[in-house]
Formats: C-alpha cells, sequence, structure tokens
C-alpha cells in the first residue's frame, strides 16, 4: 500500500513533536531541504549519516521507444539523482517489519 507524505504532514509531525510554530516548522523543513539541494548541485553527493547517501549522476541520451505506439523517440541527457540508504537505514526497516 502506498501512502504519500506531503510536505505539510512533514510540518505538521515536527509542529506537534518539537513544539514550534507551524511556520517556524515549514521554514526549517524549507531549509533542510535547500541545503541538501545546493550542496547535491555542487558536490554531486550528500550523506546524511545514519539515514542514506544522495547522487547526482548524468545520463546519456539514448533512444527510447514508446509501448503503446511503438514510436522510437530520443530521450536527451539529463541527470537524475539517487538515493542509496544506509546500513542502519537498512537494518532499522528491516527490524521493524
Amino acid at each position: 500500500m502506498r501512502i504519500n507524505l506531503t510536505k505539510k504532514d512533514i510540518v505538521n509531525s515536527i509542529y506537534m513533536q518539537i513544539g514550534f510554530s507551524k511556520k517556524i516548522s515549514e521554514t526549517l523543513l524549507e531549509d533542510v531541504m535547500q541545503i541538501i539541494l545546493t550542496n547535491l548541485i555542487k558536490k554531486k553527493k550528500v550523506k546524511i549519516a545514519k539515514f542514506g547517501t544522495f547522487l547526482l549522476r548524468k545520463k546519456k541520451q539514448r533512444i527510447g521507444r514508446n509501448p503503446k505506439t511503438k514510436e522510437m523517440k530520443i530521450i536527451s541527457e539529463r541527470n537524475v539523482i539517487l538515493f542509496k540508504a544506509s546500513k542502519e537505514f537498512k537494518q532499522y526497516i528491516n527490524n521493524n517489519e
């Protein structure tokens, strides 16, 4: 079952658990996301201890095909973000099923 976690849900969680106002909680979340994105663009890698690593990888141009129409198209070169979970994160997930 898939559950979508929204920014509003995270802000409410910070508000309830820490007690900051919703405006401060939202600013805190925005700042954390901005730090991750800025460092990802600059350094191509962001490691968060006991959580995981975000990597920026360049995908080359390639030929793709529309499965419905079988039409061939060129997929342009682009950057993609990868996430690799840390050992601690994986252990936590596997021990709490």
